[in-house]
């Protein structure tokens, strides 16, 4: 079997070849090759006439009239042409003058001109269409096929002697040119040996100006005309790397056949002959002669066939293929090859030469050892890490690699123990880590990857070290980050989390209780405002150092986020009761804080959770710790609050109204009552005041003062406040047009104020409703006028100069009232409710009440009391010049048709009490 393996391998190789037709490549580069090795010039009978770049450029936009085709024939046929044929379509009819032309030209001349025929694809892919001259052109020219065919590879290689068009063979137009028959005859190879660029040529312009140098070329010549320029597109890939145009082709075929040159290929029994041939001398010849003989013999054999193919292709018009001949020779070469090379130790040199290069280039360190377990190969890597040179290491045992355990009783890292685990593993590696000693004696963390393979010497053991140092120390901080404050150095939530699992876990077995403190500063915001965040940083690093001293150690001191921190302890391990220990982390806060050059005084609000009444988890303790802090924060600050249910129950109670207000503001469930505003002299009606009511489709009418906190500290505070100003001022509108000019009063709420430009608001909403600026009144309190002062008193003026009136409203429950009746643009201000209730008993509100009265008159306001219960303290009021008023003795609140009822209908003369 060995002695027949290189004829068999051959066989195999040709059987291939031959099945993925592999050769044809070969054999089509071997002859475009012998026609560059054996060119010819043109014979000079066939002439191009060329549609150039010059032509177009003097004549114009192809296509041109065909009166110039009927002008060329003339001159071709003056200049004594022999025939002349056109690549050029004349199957679709143009300028009727110009077509009679060409075919009087046509008939002058002779019927000595050719008349090209093609088939056409159609773009959906069903039959050829043919193009044939126009019946007036065909009946005074001969007909011929310009078609030829394109190979796989993009290549015109072939010329087709004729092809049936229609029921009957149409030669082809370098046959018909050339005078040959066309019956029956296959499609021959071009010589593409001919040089293209010994055809003569001449440009169409010239010919058709009559330039006496052009005309001489064509005396006695076969003329083809066609498109050379390369806008025009008829453009064919042919052998040799060259592309010609279509006139250029048909040239070179017609030069082909006038030349004898019409090649064919050879029959396969020579090719059969060969092969047999150069198998038999190498069955001969394998075991006979030494390998450079049998090399010599069939490069010699290849280059004698080749040179015989290139003579035979260059005298007659037959080419050979030795194409597989060469496969084949290339075949036993390689055999040749196979049977002499030592693969084996070729392969083993070359890995071995791979492993080095790869070793030294190894930013890792690289170590192998023996069977001993002493170094082998030292790689700089290793140099790099250790501090040792290869020479150094080189033969010394690789527990010289190794750092002593400090402790006495540990045991070493020993190679043999990780040598046997990579044995063991899948796959021959096993990571391990062990403490390593460079040469200066510093011990570091190393990683190696061990795996063992047998080698030509025997076992072998490789490692890969890495210095883990640095990524210890990285994994050490990465966790600390985890766990820790990246800024104060304090426990984070996770870390707080994890420590109340512990402790609450610790608790149950003792039961015993844990506290979980959550600390908020008060006004910390303001530092950061006011200093920058630079300080604030300062401020929380201080409270979080001063937070450690007073527990001590003996709690948990985190910090959750922002201006937020966290205390967890024992219970049973303090010795204070929590409600003291909590007192005194606040106390701690009197005492100013001091960072750098500066002292901050900073109070702190607590809210306490006690496990397991407060939370049976560490979120739970958390959430509820945090409810207790908002608390606090509310009711006593700087002090603390213990979580009891009713701060949740408050909180759910709250959540659960706020969904209920928005599905009622959804359904419309809110209403408008007015309750009216009169002159306290003679009772007459001046004014209204809207006030919101929920009518709840459960509870009937649900009174203000449960939901509105809600809603003005809501997201819904915004959209109802809007609504209600829409709202009365339609109906203040409303009221205008029936004839009763009644003055509307309206509540701002503060998130009118924050989320836009209120003035701008007003000024569209009496444009939509056409209301008088004068009847629609806006009451602000305090709380909205300390927000943003400046911006707000700016509001308020463009307001004012709309014509729209504004109240101060709760006068006197403030801080700075009167400071604000300075700044800002009032109409008028309204006495609070608790200060007239009790105006006839007690002598300091009736103090105020006048003294307000006073000052009001002076500066020019309105003054209008609420709260009016009596005709006495109607009366009352009235002497201190209070000059309107509203109250129950008036009229309660009620819808829009009630107040229209009872105070529009007719005009009253007074309003008494009923």
């Amino acid at each position: 079997m060995k002695r027949y393996r290189p004829h068999i391998l051959v066989v195999i190789a040709l059987a291939v070849v031959l099945s993925t037709g592999w050769h044809a490549s070969l054999r089509n580069a071997l002859t475009d090759l012998r026609f560059t090795w054996q060119s010819r010039a043109a014979g000079g009978n066939v002439v191009v006439v060329a549609i150039d770049a010059p032509s177009i450029d003097q004549i114009g936009v192809w296509p041109w009239p065909r009166r110039l085709h009927a002008e060329l024939l003339h001159r071709l046929d003056a200049a004594r042409a022999r025939d002349v044929a056109f690549d050029v379509d004349f199957s679709t009819p143009s300028d009727p003058a110009s077509d009679e032309a060409f075919v009087k030209a046509l008939r002058e001349v002779g019927g000595s001109t050719i008349l090209p025929s093609f088939k056409q694809p159609t773009s959906n892919g069903g039959p050829a269409h043919v193009n044939r001259p126009l019946k007036p052109f065909s009946n005074q020219s001969w007909p011929a096929v310009v078609n030829v065919t394109v190979e796989s590879d993009g290549l015109v290689r072939r010329y087709p002697v004729g092809e049936k068009l229609g029921d009957a063979v149409m030669p082809s137009m370098a046959v018909v040119l050339a005078g040959q028959d066309a019956n029956r005859r296959p499609p021959f190879l071009i010589d593409f040996g001919i040089r293209v660029a010994t055809i003569p040529s001449v440009s169409y312009f010239d010919v058709l100006r009559g330039d006496t140098a052009a005309l001489d070329k064509l005396r006695d010549k076969k003329i083809i005309v066609g498109a050379t320029a390369l806008e025009l597109g008829d453009r064919f890939s042919v052998p040799n790397g060259k592309i010609i145009s279509g006139p250029v082709l048909q040239a070179l075929a017609a030069e082909s056949i006038l030349q004898n040159r019409m090649l064919h290929w050879t029959s396969d029994v020579g090719m059969i002959a060969g092969l047999g041939l150069i198998c038999l001398l190498m069955m001969y010849s394998w075991r006979r002669f030494a390998p450079g003989i049998r090399v010599a013999i069939l490069v010699a054999a290849g280059a004698s066939v080749e040179l015989i193919a290139t003579f035979v292709q260059a005298r007659w018009p037959l080419i050979i293929d030795t194409s597989l001949f060469h496969i084949a020779v290339i075949v036993y070469l390689t055999a040749i090859a196979l049977d002499e090379i030592d693969f084996r130790s070729l392969l083993g040199r070359i890995a071995e030469s791979r492993f080095h290069r790869i070793a030294m280039s190894l930013g890792d360190g690289l170590v192998c050892t023996d069977e001993e377990h002493r170094i082998t190969v030292w790689n700089p890597g290793a140099s790099a890490i250790f501090g040792y040179m290869p020479t150094e290491m080189i033969g010394r045992p690789f527990e010289t690699l190794c750092a002593v355990p400090a402790a006495g009783g540990a045991r070493p890292f020993a190679m043999r123990d990780a040598a046997r685990q990579a044995l063991l593993v899948p796959g021959g590696a096993v990571v391990v880590e062990f403490e390593g000693r460079r040469k200066n004696g510093e011990t570091f963390p190393v990683e190696a990857s061990f795996s063992g393979w047998q080698g030509t010497e025997g076992f072998q053991y490789g490692a890969i070290l890495r210095d883990i140092s640095v990524r210890k120390r990285e994994a050490e901080r990465v966790r600390y980050l985890a766990e820790h404050d990246a800024l104060t150095g304090l426990a984070n939530r996770n870390m707080l989390h994890a420590g109340l699992a512990n402790l609450m876990a610790a608790a149950e077995r003792r039961r015993s209780d844990v506290a979980l403190l959550v600390l908020g500063l008060d006004g910390f915001q303001q530092i950061n405002d006011m200093l920058g965040h630079s300080a604030g940083d300062l401020v929380l690093r201080a409270v979080a150092e001063r937070l450690r001293t007073e527990v001590d150690g003996e709690a948990i001191v985190a910090r959750l986020s922002g201006d937020e921190f966290a205390i967890a302890l024992d219970c049973a391990e303090t010795g204070e009761r929590i409600a003291e220990f909590a007192e005194r982390i606040a106390h701690a806060f009197e005492a100013p804080l001091v960072t750098g050059t500066r002292q901050h005084r900073v109070r702190i609000s607590i809210g306490v959770a006690v496990y397991p009444d407060g939370g049976r988890s560490p979120d739970d303790l958390l959430s509820n710790g945090h409810l207790a802090l908002s608390r606090a924060k509310t009711t006593r600050r700087g002090s603390h609050v213990i979580f009891e249910s009713a701060i949740r129950q408050a909180l759910e109670n709250r959540l659960t109204l706020e969904s209920e207000l928005a599905l009622a503001a959804d359904r419309g469930e809110f209403e408008l009552f007015y309750q009216p505003q009169v002159r306290l002299v003679d009772g007459g009606l001046v004014g209204a005041e809207a006030l919101i009511r929920w009518r709840h489709p459960e509870r009937g009418y649900v009174s203000p003062g449960e939901f509105m906190p809600v809603v003005n500290t809501s997201a819904l505070s915004e959209r109802l406040a809007n609504w209600v100003m829409e709202t009365a001022c339609r109906q203040a509108r409303a009221w205008e047009m029936s004839g009763n000019g009644v003055r509307v009063a309206i509540n701002l709420s503060p998130s009118q104020l924050h989320s836009g430009d209120l003035a701008h608001t007003v000024a569209a909403l009496l444009e939509v409703t056409g209301l008088t600026p004068s009847l629609l009144e806006l009451e602000v309190t305090e709380d909205i006028l300390l927000h943003d002062e400046s911006r707000v008193l700016d509001m308020f003026k463009r307001i004012q100069q709309l014509g729209v009136r504004v109240l101060f409203d709760d006068f006197g429950t403030g801080y700075a009232s009167l400071s604000y009746l300075k700044k800002f643009p009032l109409d008028g201000l309204k006495i609070d409710r608790s200060f007239v209730l009790d105006l006839l008993a007690d002598s300091d509100d009736a103090a105020i009440v006048g003294s307000t009265i006073g000052l009001s008159k002076q500066l020019g306001l309105t003054v209008v009391a609420e709260g009016i219960e009596n005709r006495a303290t109607a009366d009352f009021l009235v002497s201190m010049g209070c000059e309107e008023g509203q109250g129950y003795f008036f009229g309660r609140p009620m819808p829009a048709k009630a107040f229209e009822t009872q105070f529009l209908a007719s005009e009253l003369d007074a309003v008494s009490a009923a």
